[in-house]
């Protein structure tokens, strides 16, 4: 069993204790696969894409690097309702991307998805979006280089695309 799958298999017991102790669940859920409301989440992941332009517009980019992790972060929960699951936890969602990605299920790039977020936090890397996003949202500073900023949109816009296509190619 690999790692993704060890901590999909956690994320969906996690939720029968939740449920039970609270009624609300801070994990990952089967449900019916619902390829309009996955489709609405790639919406909220363009409409987030779009407040990213506006505030690097306003001089606020560093507050855009949390609106285009979301982004591309919405684009995994569709990926998830398109095959029937449910997230509320970022590490289940990840965690259930991958797997899908090991099962042959979807065809989108490990490597664009280390760059979101990475299981493997031992792994020598450049800094994820997540990381980022961390960094800017609880640093100090006011604004993300171009460089980086570029980097992080075109990101998003491939994630965005793959998305779409995953949306409309595969079967859950």
């Amino acid at each position: 069993m690999t790692q993704a799958s060890k901590k999909v298999e956690w994320c969906l017991n996690k939720v029968v204790n939740d449920l039970k102790e609270t009624g609300k669940h801070r994990g990952l859920v089967m449900v019916k696969a619902d390829l309009d409301k996955a489709k609405d989440f790639v919406s909220k992941a363009e409409h987030y894409l779009k407040a990213t332009e506006y505030l690097k517009r306003g001089d606020f980019s560093d507050i855009s690097a949390s609106t285009v992790f979301y982004s591309m972060y919405h684009c995994l929960l569709a990926i998830a309702e398109k095959f029937g699951y449910e997230s509320r936890n970022q590490d289940c969602t990840f965690a259930l991307i991958h797997g899908l990605i090991e099962d042959g299920k979807i065809d989108f790039d490990m490597n664009l998805l280390n760059k979101i977020a990475s299981l493997d936090v031992k792994q020598e890397h450049e800094k994820t979006s997540i990381e980022i996003r961390e960094q800017f949202q609880y640093g100090i500073e006011l604004s993300i280089k171009d460089d980086l900023y570029k980097e992080l949109v075109n990101l998003a816009k491939e994630v965005i695309v793959r998305t779409k296509e995953i949306l409309n190619r595969y079967n859950s």
